[in-house]
């Protein structure tokens, strides 16, 4: 897979969004019950937040403000969501390809930051979300190197003080060597080796 950045930093999400939306045709309801990597989240409550989460990251695309569905909660889980949710994936993926998304600071889930800080949150959601999506239910993950390396120097910006308690748990230590995504992942908290 190749770096999906350009020369301007600008990280392009759509292979980000095309590798969830690739998972979700791999997911039961029966799994919808199932933990996920996350211990705040079911599979469906994960699936819900990624419904959230791409209106919520287009705004920030487009600076535009909105209400925070607040955490993914599986009873909100509309039946269409098969459907409905890459769309707003590929919505997402498509609003932070305008140059002027990366320009300037935005906002979302009432946080303001520098606008390509923002689009590197975007790339945390999709792909660390995304690979607690495939552990759960037992499928493949990979991303770009370029990605997951953009997401662990923005995860190792945070201090240990920081995340107790906060949106991360502590950093997992993983073995010299390991992959990009390994890293990322271990620095949001999770366990790389993690299982259901």
């Amino acid at each position: 897979m190749t770096d999906q950045t350009d020369q301007t930093g600008r990280i392009d999400l759509g292979p980000a969004v095309d590798r969830v939306t690739a998972l979700l045709g791999g997911v039961s309801d029966e799994q919808l019950g199932a933990p996920t990597p996350c211990p705040a989240y079911s599979v469906g409550d994960l699936l819900d937040h990624f419904m959230g989460l791409a209106i919520g990251m287009r705004w920030a695309a487009e600076k535009h403000s909105g209400t925070n569905p607040g955490p993914g909660q599986a009873e909100r889980l509309a039946p269409g969501w098969r459907d409905e949710l890459p769309r707003r994936l590929e919505a997402l993926a498509a609003a932070w390809r305008d140059p002027a998304a990366w320009q300037g600071s935005t906002e979302a889930g009432g946080v303001t930051l520098p606008a390509e800080v923002m689009g590197v949150v975007a790339l945390d959601e999709l792909v660390i979300h995304g690979w607690d999506l495939a552990r759960a239910t037992g499928q493949p993950y990979d991303c770009a190197p370029g990605c997951a390396e953009a997401i662990a120097g923005w995860l190792s910006s945070f201090p240990d003080e920081q995340r107790q308690g906060g949106i991360f748990g502590a950093a997992v230590a993983v073995p010299e060597g390991a992959s990009a995504l390994d890293r990322a992942v271990g620095l949001s908290g999770r366990d790389p080796g993690w299982s259901p």
